[in-house]
């Protein structure tokens, strides 16, 4: 199994903030199929996107600082994201931290409003956000199954 250009894709519309073309390209994926590669990609871009925005030497602080940022840009983010949920889920990219006891649906999410914010607070050329997209398929595609 591997990552396809379609998922790639609709990856390339949220983070860009196409959120019409996001939702036309998830509304054609077969869950079977389609399922978990988009979510291995996600997964991979939320941790690129974590890692680059906070790197290793981020304190608590500033995690909780951000987290609270993004809820404040929209009453649907703020309603969508706990904050707890977010900190721990950008925490986990930094320290480890487990957060096995986050349920699968708040993860994605949060996940997906924060990967949204990240990308369009990182403001990458187009040339930039191509190699972030490649960088993370490559990621995507080695968490999956027979990759």
């Amino acid at each position: 199994m591997a990552v396809t250009d379609e998922q790639v894709a609709a990856l390339r519309a949220l983070v860009t903030g196409d959120i019409t073309e996001n939702r036309r390209l998830l509304a054609r994926f077969d869950r079977a199929t389609d399922g978990a590669g988009y979510s291995a990609l996600v997964n991979a871009a939320f941790f690129e996107a974590v890692d680059r925005r906070f790197g290793k030497g981020s304190a608590p602080a500033d995690v909780a600082e951000y987290v609270a940022d993004v809820r404040s840009r929209s009453d649907d983010i703020a309603e969508k994201v706990e904050p707890g949920v977010g900190e721990r889920l950008i925490r986990k990219v930094l320290t480890g931290e487990p957060t096995d006891d986050i349920d699968s649906r708040s993860s994605a999410t949060a996940k997906v409003f924060l990967l949204a914010a990240l990308m369009a607070d990182a403001r990458l050329s187009d040339a930039e956000l191509d190699q972030f997209l490649a960088a993370v398929r490559k990621m995507a595609d080695h968490l999956l199954p027979d990759a």
